[in-house]
């Protein structure tokens, strides 16, 4: 009995010392997600859009190489607004 009247009495102690925590101010970085003011890419109009079944040879070989063209540009505008949303 009178070890668990110590214990009580020591354990109550250590709890009465003990000091509360001040608060204090902690700074955190977090990414925060931005939208990307890009302006959109408008689609152009291909060369091959309006080609026919009937047409000759050369004339879908010439259609075939400017929507090459065509396409390589767009590509180039597509890169440049994804670089400026990076």
């Amino acid at each position: 009995m009178r070890m668990l009247l110590v214990g009580l009495v020591g354990a109550l102690a250590g709890c009465a010392g003990q000091v509360a925590p001040e608060p204090r101010t902690v700074r955190v970085e977090v990414p925060v997600v931005i939208p990307c003011r890009a302006p959109t890419v408008a689609v152009p109009s291909w060369a091959t859009a309006t080609l026919h079944p009937s047409d000759d040879l050369q004339t879908k070989v010439r259609a075939l190489l400017a929507e090459r063209r065509q396409r390589m540009g767009y590509e180039e505008q597509l890169r440049a607004a994804v670089a400026a949303c990076q």
